[in-house]
C-alpha cells in the first residue's frame, strides 16, 4: 500500500517537468539569419509597410520594441494572423491597442505562416538594431550639392561664349580667304566681265536669287518635310506621354515616393496574374479610413474614395498603358519569374504626381528589351540544359532572345 501511495508523489515532478519542457519547446523564437531576415523584408515591404514604420508612426504604431511591449512572440502572431478575434476575446492588451487608433482596425494576414511572421519580426528587429536614419550633414566649408544637379549655369555661360568666340574667328577667316583669292585673281589675265565679276559687291538679293541658295532652300524644305511625314507615319498609334485626367487626382509621387507604400500593396496581381490589376476603394479604405487630408488636395479627393465606398460604386479610371489587342503581355512573367522592376517599363513612377505612359511600348521596343536584357539562371536547374547548349554556340551571355524571346507566338496569338 506504501509502494502504490507513493507511485504518484515519484511520478508529479516528472509530469511537471514534461508540462514544462513542452510549454518551452512550444515558444517562438525570432529568427536571425541573414536569409530569414532578408525574407521578412520582403514581406514587410509588400504588406505592412503601407501603414507602419519600424521607428515612426504612420497609421499603425512603430514596430521597433513590439517583441517588448507585446505580450508574447505567439500573442504577435495570433493578432496578426486575425486582429478581430484576438480583439473580440477581451485581450486586454489587444483591446487598448485598437481603442488607440480606432476606428482603424489592423488587416488579417491569415494566410501567412508563423514562419512568415518570425521573419518579419526579425528584419523589424534588425532595423531596430540600426537605429533611425539620420540625414548625414555636409563638411564644414563643404558646398551641398543636390541629387540631379545638371551642368552649373556658369559653365553653360562660358561654352555659349566659346562657341560664338569660335563663330567670330571663322568669319574672319571666311573674309581673309576672300580677299586672297581676290587678290590672286587680279593677278591674272582677266576680261573686264570676269574681273566684274570677281569684284561684284554681295548683296541680300544676289544671294536671294542665287542657283546655289534656292538649291539650299528647296533641299532643307524637303527633308524637313519627308522628316515630318515619316516622324507622324511611326507614331500612329503611340501614346508616350499620355496623362489622362483621372476621376479622383491619385498622387504616386505621394503615395510611393514619399510614403514608400510598395506597388504591390495596392496591385495585387502583378505577381500572380497577366493584369496587374487597378485596386478596389477598399484597399484605399485600409488607410483612408482613418486619413481623412489628403497632403495635395485637402478632403475633397479622399471624399471621393469615401463615397465610392460606402456606395459600393466602382472608380471610373481612366486606363494610360494600353496595349493592342494582338499583343500578349503578362505581368506574373516579367516581375515575379524575370524580375522586371515597375520603373524599366513605367518610368520613375514614384515621382509622378499624374501617371503618364514613359516608353514607347511598341513591338521594337519590347524587342530591344528582349535582346538586351540577361537571364537570371543562377540556382534554377530549368536552364542548366539551356545554359549547356547556348555556351557550346556563343561566348555571350543567355538573353530572352536565346530562350525564344522573339518568337511571334510569344506576344501574338
Amino acid at each position: 500500500m506504501t509502494d502504490q501511495q507513493s507511485l504518484p508523489a515519484r511520478t508529479l515532478p516528472l509530469i511537471l517537468f514534461f508540462l514544462v519542457a513542452s510549454f518551452v519547446s512550444n515558444g517562438q523564437e525570432i529568427p536571425s539569419e541573414p536569409a530569414a531576415i532578408s525574407a521578412g523584408e520582403a514581406l514587410f515591404n509588400n504588406n505592412c509597410r503601407s501603414c507602419h514604420r519600424v521607428h515612426e508612426k504612420l497609421i499603425g504604431p512603430a514596430l521597433a520594441g513590439v517583441t517588448e511591449r507585446a505580450p508574447s512572440v505567439d500573442w504577435i502572431i495570433s493578432f496578426v494572423k486575425n486582429p478581430p478575434a484576438v480583439i473580440a476575446s477581451g485581450d486586454e492588451y489587444a483591446t487598448a491597442l485598437f481603442d488607440q487608433y480606432k476606428p482603424t482596425m489592423m488587416t488579417a494576414f491569415s494566410t501567412f505562416s508563423d514562419e512568415d511572421i518570425l521573419n518579419i519580426l526579425a528584419y523589424v528587429q534588425a532595423e531596430a538594431a540600426k537605429g533611425p536614419a539620420t540625414a548625414e550633414a555636409p563638411a564644414e566649408g563643404q558646398p551641398v550639392s543636390s541629387a540631379g544637379e545638371g551642368v552649373p549655369a556658369a559653365y553653360l555661360n562660358l561654352i555659349l561664349i566659346g562657341m560664338v568666340i569660335i563663330l567670330v574667328l571663322l568669319l574672319i577667316i571666311l573674309v581673309f580667304l576672300i580677299s586672297a583669292v581676290k587678290r590672286f585673281l587680279d593677278q591674272k589675265d582677266l576680261t573686264p566681265e570676269q574681273r566684274e565679276l570677281v569684284h561684284a559687291p554681295f548683296t541680300l538679293g544676289t544671294i536671294l536669287r542665287s542657283r546655289g541658295f534656292i538649291f539650299i532652300v528647296v533641299f532643307v524644305v524637303a527633308a524637313l518635310g519627308f522628316k515630318a511625314v515619316i516622324n507622324g507615319l511611326y507614331s500612329v498609334g503611340i501614346q508616350q506621354g499620355y496623362a489622362p485626367a483621372q476621376p479622383i487626382a491619385f498622387s504616386h509621387k505621394i503615395h510611393a515616393g514619399q510614403y514608400q507604400i510598395d506597388c504591390n500593396y495596392c496591385h495585387t496581381g502583378v505577381m500572380t496574374s497577366k493584369n496587374a490589376n487597378i485596386p478596389s476603394a477598399n484597399i484605399c479604405m485600409n488607410c483612408h479610413n482613418q486619413i481623412k487630408q489628403g497632403t495635395l488636395t485637402g478632403e475633397a479627393e479622399i471624399a471621393k474614395i469615401v463615397k465610392a465606398y460606402e456606395t459600393n460604386t466602382p472608380i471610373e479610371w481612366v486606363r494610360v498603358h494600353n496595349l493592342p489587342d494582338l499583343a500578349y503581355f503578362n505581368h506574373a512573367q516579367h516581375v515575379n519569374v524575370g524580375g522586371i522592376e515597375c520603373q524599366t517599363c513605367h518610368g520613375p513612377i514614384e515621382t509622378m504626381d499624374v501617371v503618364r505612359q514613359h516608353s514607347l511600348l511598341t513591338m521594337g521596343w519590347c524587342i530591344d528589351c528582349h535582346r538586351q536584357t540577361e537571364l537570371n539562371t543562377k540556382g534554377n536547374a530549368y536552364y542548366d540544359r539551356l545554359v549547356e547548349l547556348h555556351s557550346k554556340q556563343s561566348k555571350s551571355n543567355m538573353t530572352v532572345m536565346d530562350n525564344g524571346g522573339l518568337e511571334c507566338s510569344k506576344c501574338h496569338y
